[in-house]
C-alpha cells in the first residue's frame, strides 16, 4: 500500500489512490501543510501507485484546470482527470479563473 505524501512542494506529482486523478503542485504553504485528498482519501506521490485507467463518468477533477484553496495558499494543476472532489483539509478547492489578457489592440 501507498505511504501518505509528505510535506507538498511545488513540482511534486501527486495520485489518487481511488482514482485516475493526478495532480502537480504549483503552490503550496511555507507553514504547516494540511491533508490533499480526492474523493475522500489522501492523495501520495505519483512515483508510488500505478496510473489507474480512467472511469466512466462525470470527473471530480478537470484535465488542465487549476485549483486552489479559500486562502490562495495552495494551488494544484490537474494532469489526469478522474472522479472525486479535490480536498484540502476537508474544504472543498475551486478552480482557479483564467487571468484576462491585456487587449492587444
Amino acid at each position: 500500500m501507498a505511504s501518505p505524501a509528505p510535506t507538498p512542494r511545488p513540482g511534486d506529482q501527486l495520485a489518487s489512490t481511488t482514482s485516475s486523478t493526478r495532480v502537480i503542485v504549483i503552490r503550496a504553504p511555507e507553514e504547516e501543510v494540511g491533508t490533499i485528498a480526492c474523493g475522500g482519501a489522501t492523495m501520495v506521490l505519483a512515483q508510488s501507485v500505478p496510473a489507474q485507467p480512467a472511469s466512466g463518468g462525470a470527473p471530480g477533477a478537470l484535465i488542465g484546470k487549476r485549483y486552489v484553496d479559500d486562502a490562495d495558499t495552495l494551488e494544484l494543476l490537474c494532469t489526469a482527470s478522474g472522479g472525486g472532489e479535490l480536498t484540502y483539509d476537508g474544504a472543498p478547492l475551486t478552480i482557479r479563473a483564467p487571468k484576462a489578457l491585456p487587449a492587444s489592440d
